[in-house]
């Protein structure tokens, strides 16, 4: 006489495997979120580190094509040349324009205390483009970060000295070179540095 035994699933070996399933679920779930929650932030630091490279190249694309742009001060009639800047202040004309239009552009860059590095832009014409920068709106070009800058000269004696400002109306040129800092108010973030040689400085 044979034995027949029912070859299907006990309540326990359902319940085990129910179980199992679920905490390998569980696991790849926690796993994806993980995964995509690196992605995103790596997403993020990538965007961020794009933006400050675009921004270092349009500086020093710019200043590379400083322009010794002159105009007639309407009080003295005298020619004046634009290219005034200071340790954390630069305005000047260049043959480089973002939005790749011709002629030239005046370009403005400057810090706001806890904000960045903001870059005003408007179209050089023959006259002082000042008053135009004034009035134009600046954009954040550089959050977090302080800009400093430096102008290279030659004394008569042919040395090279760097100063912490230049004022073209008074020297009639520009600077052999512009070197320009942005440095972060975030310690961990790391300094941005641009050495321009000025092509057009006299």
């Amino acid at each position: 006489m044979t034995n027949h035994y029912n070859s299907g699933f006990t309540l326990v070996e359902v319940m085990l495997a129910l179980t199992l399933t679920t905490l390998l679920l569980g696991l790849l779930s926690s796993g994806v979120f993980i995964v995509a929650d690196d992605w995103n932030r790596n997403a993020d630091a990538l965007d961020e580190s794009l933006d400050q490279a675009l921004a270092v190249l349009q500086i020093d694309r710019a200043l590379h094509g400083a322009f010794p742009h002159s105009y007639t001060d309407l009080e003295t009639l005298s020619r004046q040349l634009f290219f005034s800047g200071g340790s954390d202040y630069l305005g000047w004309v260049s043959t480089v324009s973002p939005q790749r239009t011709p002629g030239l552009t005046a370009w403005e860059l400057f810090n706001v205390e806890d904000e960045g590095v903001y870059l005003t832009l408007v179209p050089a014409f023959s006259d002082d483009p000042s008053l135009r920068l004034r009035e134009a709106e600046p954009i954040l070009l550089l959050s977090g970060y302080h800009i400093e800058f430096s102008y290279l000269y030659e004394e008569l004696d042919e040395n090279r000295l760097w100063s912490e400002g230049w004022d073209a109306e008074e020297l009639l040129s520009l600077p052999l070179a512009v070197y320009v800092r942005l440095e972060p108010y975030d310690e961990d973030e790391e300094v941005l540095e641009v050495l321009a040689r000025v092509r057009n400085n006299l």
